[in-house]
């Protein structure tokens, strides 16, 4: 059984760089009527209080979106980001922070839909409690992987995929390659979105091997780091790769990384914005 509980890390830095590479990529899918699906493998719960008592014994969002919550001079790519926040919390004080189902469905068209998947036994409940009657999201209690093969590809043939696992085993950085092989082959033309932490860098590098490996072309690796790397415990970095991201991705986040850095790291904070594979 799963033990990590995204509780804990809500709101962190990591968070909040998946968050703007997803709202980034659903705005970008937006830009045409035809409908997309939202295809998300490992779900959560949906939403996080950060008065909780677990989000309060580590405190990772004071140093993640509470920091860009009350800040100044948000670039303008940020908004859609912090308006998905923004709609959980009904007065300024930053109380809720949504997963990624959350950030995804505030960007739902009425032609669009979501596909979820949370097979943790404690957490399926409130996400299905989350969503409940919410006829543009389906919800399964299932492997995320294998209902993510089922799926593909979808009958609207446009979306996103977002893959990430807790990567509690080493085994999961080789799942995701496999899950991205067998997806491709199903749905070529469809966005992947892999997030990772840096933990340990030689798994992140075995993981880029593997997707390198796939001759698979359009693959954009983003990463944000608060410190440098390390062999002491905890995560000094994460990231995300993108297989066939919106044209505009690249050059969005060029101009964000700068801000995000000096606004939760600047002394010790890092950034890489690059093409793995290009076109």
């Amino acid at each position: 059984m799963l033990s990590y509980r995204h509780s804990f890390h809500a709101g962190n830095h990591a968070d909040v760089l998946k968050h703007i590479v997803q709202s980034l990529i659903l705005n970008a899918l937006k830009q045409k009527d035809k409908p997309f699906v939202y295809h998300d493998t490992h779900s959560g719960v949906g939403r996080y209080d950060l008065n909780h008592e677990w989000a309060e014994k580590t405190g990772e969002y004071k140093q993640g979106i509470a920091r860009l919550w009350q800040h100044v001079d948000i670039p303008a790519e940020l908004q859609s980001y912090l308006d998905s926040i923004k709609i959980l919390n009904n007065s300024q004080n930053l109380r809720y922070y949504p997963g990624s189902p959350r950030v995804a469905r505030a960007h739902l068209r009425k032609q669009d839909r979501m596909v979820l998947t949370e097979l943790h036994s404690s957490d399926y409940p409130l996400l299905e409690q989350e969503f409940h009657r919410d006829r543009q999201v389906s919800i399964y209690k299932e492997d995320g992987f294998k209902r993510l093969k089922a799926s593909l590809p979808p009958q609207e043939r446009r979306g996103l995929v977002l893959i990430d696992p807790p990567y509690e085993l080493a085994k999961e950085y080789r799942d995701v390659v496999q899950a991205i092989h067998q997806s491709h082959k199903r749905w070529a033309t469809g966005i992947y979105a892999i997030w990772y932490p840096v933990v340990n860098r030689c798994d992140i590098e075995d993981m880029i091997e593997g997707l390198e490996g796939l001759e698979i072309r359009k693959i954009l690796q983003i990463e944000l780091g608060v410190s440098a790397d390390s062999n002491e415990h905890g995560m000094t970095a994460s990231g995300m790769i993108v297989i066939n991201p919106p044209w505009k991705l690249e050059s969005q986040m060029q101009a964000i990384l700068p801000f995000l850095k000096n606004a939760i790291a600047p002394t010790t904070g890092h950034y890489t914005v690059k093409w793995i594979v290009p076109e």
